[in-house]
């Protein structure tokens, strides 16, 4: 009799036999960071998805821009195609990853294949918040699946914890630190009281940061993944137009002083809550906004640090439940990759494409919520100088505004002749707030425009 080591690795053999009889042709488009790291994946662990599963993945065709080009992963050259048309046109390929990135070939790529009853996967947030909607509809018109789960914070399962974890619950609120980039730079700028620039060009010498970072750095990034997790959460597409968003560009070291001191992280957070006075058909508006604000350092938000990625999620019946991990990076992309990899295996071997369907629009009253209607409380700083009068002329228009003050802080080291005022505001709306701020800027005693972040306590 063999030993448990060898009973276990015979058991290992008949699943993967078993999966042999049983396998899907995949055909990827694109082998840089993201294919390259998905063609890896499936030489390193297809052998384990096939004995779990009872059906295989098996790479049969990869289309790149040059196939004579030197590439970090090493492919078959008779697997190599330039031509991607020919790769979704193959009868032999019945699954296709789009890993190019960009809203224009590989929207034609996604459309290409559904037209031919061909299921995608791919990893691409930008394409499905620009066209999403018609993606969809594209895939169930033509009996095809779209799987999209490494599109949003890279190894977390968000996307299945959405459409399938928690589909029993109505969803009041999600919170998602889902930019590693920029919940570095905040992470470092906390922990060593450095600068925002400096932080920023030593994240670009790691590879942290693009050499242009705006996409991240400027909430770009942030507001696509936040706009298909709205999406999902709450049953009708959110048009990215309608997302309110700030970067991080204009976060200093005096505001991350000042809110540690007061207890406070600065994270740059997506946020989807419902919001506002109730429709005329009975649904309330979303909000859904990208921006940097106040967490409480004893949060579990308030503690993501680094690259990692977090994302909050509070259900009616559930309540509130955390995911965390690495949210990119070539392993953590192709890991998420690799589940939809299996979901698709497992809906092609029944027959059925669209076990789960990719996105199923349900609240026909569905809207956005301006960001002005949005009620919130706020951290403001002040640069003025220090005279009777002044912080009475500035609470006076808070007062006249219906705007409440819960402290003042005002630090005695200072240099020069302004000196800061930080105010802790109430619950007001951002309409009301950037009308009384513009306002205070007004005051001669006030020599620089007000630095409005808002604060999130998670009620």
């Amino acid at each position: 009799m063999g030993s448990a080591k060898n009973k276990l690795s015979w058991s290992r053999f008949l699943g993967i036999l078993h999966a042999l009889m049983h396998r899907v042709n995949l055909g990827i488009v694109g082998c840089g960071t993201v294919g390259g790291g998905v063609y890896q994946a499936i030489l390193r662990n297809g052998g384990l998805m096939a004995s779990r599963l009872g059906v295989g993945v098996r790479v049969v065709k990869v289309a790149v821009q040059n196939r004579s080009k030197a590439r970090a992963v090493k492919i078959p050259p008779a697997l190599l195609t330039d031509d991607w048309r020919s790769l979704v046109d193959d009868p032999a390929v019945n699954l296709v990853g789009e890993f190019i990135g960009g809203t224009t070939t590989a929207r034609s790529v996604l459309l290409a294949a559904f037209a031919r009853g061909k299921s995608v996967v791919t990893a691409n947030k930008a394409l499905l918040s620009a066209h999403g909607e018609e993606l969809f509809a594209a895939a169930e018109a033509n009996g095809a699946n779209l799987y999209y789960e490494a599109s949003v914070a890279g190894g977390i399962p968000i996307i299945k914890v959405l459409r399938e974890g928690l589909i029993g619950n109505q969803i009041t609120r999600l919170y998602g630190i889902v930019n590693g980039t920029c919940n570095y730079i905040l992470s470092r700028m906390k922990l060593e009281g450095a600068d925002f620039a400096h932080v920023l060009a030593e994240a670009q010498a790691l590879g942290y940061a693009e050499a242009e970072p705006s996409l991240d750095i400027d909430g770009h990034d942030a507001a696509h993944k936040t706009g298909i997790l709205a999406s999902l959460a709450h049953g009708f597409w959110v048009n990215p137009r309608d997302i309110y968003v700030e970067g991080i560009r204009a976060i200093t070291q005096q505001d991350i002083r000042f809110a540690s001191q007061m207890g406070y992280a600065i994270k740059l957070l997506g946020i989807v809550k419902k919001s506002g006075p109730v429709g005329r058909r009975g649904t309330p508006p979303v909000q859904v906004s990208v921006y940097p604000a106040l967490v409480p350092q004893t949060h579990v938000l308030g503690s993501v640090n680094g690259v990692f990625n977090a994302v909050l999620v509070r259900g009616d019946i559930v309540g509130d439940t955390l995911y965390y991990g690495r949210g990119a990076g070539q392993d953590a992309t192709a890991s998420a990759v690799l589940s939809d990899l299996a979901d698709a295996a497992l809906d092609l071997k029944s027959g059925v494409k669209s076990r789960v369907p990719p996105f199923v629009p349900h609240e026909r009253d569905g809207a956005v919520s301006p960001i002005g209607a949005v009620v919130s409380r706020y951290y403001v700083r002040l640069s003025v100088i220090d005279k009777p009068g002044t912080l009475a002329a500035i609470t006076a228009i808070l007062a006249r505004a219906r705007i409440g003050i819960s402290s003042v802080m005002q630090p005695e080291a200072h240099e020069g002749e302004s000196v800061p005022l930080v105010l802790m505001i109430h619950d007001a709306t951002n309409a009301n707030m950037a009308r009384a701020l513009a306002k205070i800027g007004q005051i001669g005693a006030v020599k620089c425009a007000p630095v409005m972040l808002r604060v999130e306590n998670f009620d």
